[in-house]
């Protein structure tokens, strides 16, 4: 079987991949997404992962397959990445708080032997409730909104800002895991294999 790496330093996919029980080796992407000027989310985060992949094959020595992920935040046509300082993650809770916005998380799988690749995504809605500015500043302090996109994590304390969602969890997390389910499956890889 072909070896499984993740092209990310992210711990929460990390935990994810690990709870599907894949083994899988983690080599940290140095893609620069500065150069992906796309606007249009869901192209903006299929190609940010593929570059994420795509960046890591050359380190590999046997047939391998990589995965890439990326996830980003957009309110009202604004694409909200992680936060610069805690100024900005003040600005970002602020203005998704007591609104709907959305969660792109694409996905690549991209084959080292055969160059074939697989680049989907998943979109989900979520709505935050209404939060007190000292709730934000408290949030902030807590350092947990610093290195997620939109400034706030689902799978925290930031839960408690959320009143639902429509779609993927794990896609909010970062990681769409119905997305890479089916990626898996078209290189003939089940999950289910991995259970037992």
């Amino acid at each position: 079987m072909r070896k499984i790496v993740l092209a990310s330093k992210s711990p929460r996919r990390k935990e994810i991949l690990q709870s599907l029980k894949i083994p899988f080796q983690t080599i940290t992407s140095d893609f620069d997404e500065s150069i992906c000027d796309i606007k249009e989310p869901s192209s903006l985060v299929k190609n940010l992962s593929q570059g994420k992949a795509e960046s890591v094959m050359d380190l590999l020595k046997e047939p391998s397959l990589v995965i890439g992920s990326d996830t980003i935040v957009v309110f009202n046509n604004m694409i909200l990445g992680k936060p610069k300082n805690e100024e900005e993650a003040f600005e970002f809770i602020s203005m998704l708080e007591g609104k709907k916005h959305e969660v792109y998380s694409g996905i690549a799988i991209v084959d080292t032997e055969s160059d074939n690749v697989y680049v989907n995504y998943e979109k989900t809605n979520v709505y935050m409730r209404h939060i007190k500015e000292t709730e934000i500043q408290s949030y902030i302090k807590s350092g947990e909104p610093m290195d997620k996109a939109g400034a706030y994590g689902i799978q925290g304390i930031g839960s408690v800002f959320i009143e639902r969602i429509e779609g993927d969890f794990y896609s909010v997390m970062g990681f769409p895991i119905l997305k890479l389910y089916e990626g898996l499956n078209s290189f003939d890889i089940n999950l289910f294999d991995f259970q037992g």
